[in-house]
């Protein structure tokens, strides 16, 4: 299988993640400069709460702001694959370490939006079974160094 640019995102996830940051740019950004203005004209800076909570909310929101330009930046955006082997964008249903589960293969920003699993293409994970068919058994290395075997039941394109 060809390495794709980034994570793979569904159009609608990368629409939904894009009008996100559009949010947080546009909105998000001009009420948190208010907040801290007004916080700012309260005086001494040392021991104002308000100001402090602020620059906190103005952090936070600067990071997620990276981390979503980065994701949309570096992005595979396209309609599921078909589903005759694992890859990004497919449901898969697999026995791993012995328990059965389902889950789909692709961004965790996607995970509120398909009400499964989702486990990114490179992690372990991901990375150990992209490309399998159903039927096919392999193994990957726990964080601990254990290996986990995995086997493919079913393989589904993401409908989502």
């Amino acid at each position: 299988m060809a390495e794709e640019k980034g994570t793979w995102l569904s159009p609608a996830s990368y629409e939904r993640l894009r009008a996100e940051l559009e949010e947080m740019t546009t909105v998000r950004r001009a009420e948190i400069a208010q907040k801290i203005e007004a916080a700012r004209s309260e005086g001494d800076l040392r021991e104002n709460g308000g100001y402090q909570a602020a620059r906190e909310e103005q952090s936070k929101l600067e990071g997620r702001i990276a981390e979503l330009t980065h994701l949309l930046e570096n992005a595979h955006v396209s309609e599921p694959p078909q589903a005759d082997v694992v890859g990004p964008g497919t449901v898969i249903t697999a026995t791993i370490a012995g328990e059965e589960e389902r889950f789909l293969l692709g961004s965790r920003e996607a995970a509120d939006l398909v009400g499964l699993e989702v486990y990114p293409e490179n992690a372990p994970l991901g990375k150990a079974i992209v490309g399998l068919k159903a039927g096919e058994t392999t193994t990957f290395a726990a964080r601990n160094g254990r290996p986990i075997k995995v086997k493919i039941l079913k393989i589904e394109p993401f409908e989502g």
